[in-house]
């Protein structure tokens, strides 16, 4: 009878044994759970929005897309108070924030800088018909310091730029009534010049 009651009492806790979960299996969902928070916690935003004003560039609002937590692309449109333009770029962050390089290239089309050059140069600026038609195209070497990083960054770039523009409007004048100075030109002019380049910007990554 005793070997019996042991029999029975060995095959039932072999049962229990066999259909009782895994101590491991029942952990391995919140395990994986976990892994995939802390993975999406360290990813970093792939696209933002971006939006800088500087000289030559004007002010430009463009789309980003960071493939690279040191790397990003962009491009987008603005205006330089003249005319509406574009501008499309990269630029390399080595340590996320901190020292940065970019290289751009953008273009303004034709607009009116009459207004722009009255301006800045006084009431006495007669106008002229080769401003009227005023449009450059220019590309930036930048250096420049990063602040933030992973949602957003503050950005100030400097370095030099080159700016390729056209005139056009030949046979016109450049007045200035107050010296009584007068500048004929026969033909629309294409002007090339190269000099330094400063900007502020700020991006908040979105995605």
């Amino acid at each position: 009878m005793i070997m019996r009651s042991t029999i029975l009492m060995a095959a039932a806790l072999g049962w229990v044994a066999v259909l009782a979960p895994a101590p491991a299996r029942a952990e391995e969902p919140a395990t994986v759970e976990a892994a995939l928070k802390a993975r999406q916690a360290e990813r970093w935003p792939l696209v933002g929005a971006m939006v800088d004003v500087g000289v030559p560039d004007g002010l430009i609002g463009s789309l980003v897309v960071r493939p690279l937590k040191w790397a990003r692309v962009y491009g987008g449109g603005g205006s330089n108070s003249v005319s509406k333009g574009w501008r499309t770029g990269l630029a390399l962050i080595p340590f996320g924030s901190g020292p940065s390089l970019s290289l751009e290239y953008g273009s303004y089309a034709q607009g009116d800088a009459n207004g722009l050059v009255r301006s800045m140069a006084g009431g006495q600026f007669a106008g002229s018909p080769l401003l009227e038609k005023l449009e450059y195209q220019y590309a930036n070497a930048h250096a420049g310091l990063e602040f933030g990083g992973k949602n957003f960054t503050f950005f100030v770039h400097g370095g030099v730029s080159m700016v390729w523009a056209q005139l056009r409007g030949g046979g016109g004048t450049l007045a200035n009534t107050g010296t009584d100075t007068v500048v004929q030109i026969s033909s629309d002019p294409k002007i090339k010049g190269f000099g330094s380049s400063l900007k502020v910007g700020l991006i908040v990554f979105l995605l």
